[in-house]
């Protein structure tokens, strides 16, 4: 997992919110990409901990 996915997502929230809504999406879907990307590894870490 690591650290890849917070940055993929957030890029791609960026460019997802920028074609739907222009300069304001674009600020919106970077923040909601960086929201999941920080959610899903906090769920990753938590079943990783969880299995030992």
């Amino acid at each position: 997992m690591g650290c890849l996915p917070l940055p993929i997502l957030f890029v791609m929230g960026f460019l997802i919110g920028r074609a739907v809504g222009g300069t304001t999406g674009a600020l919106w879907g970077a923040g909601i990409g960086l929201a999941v990307g920080l959610l899903l590894a906090g769920v990753f870490v938590l079943l990783v901990r969880r299995r030992r």
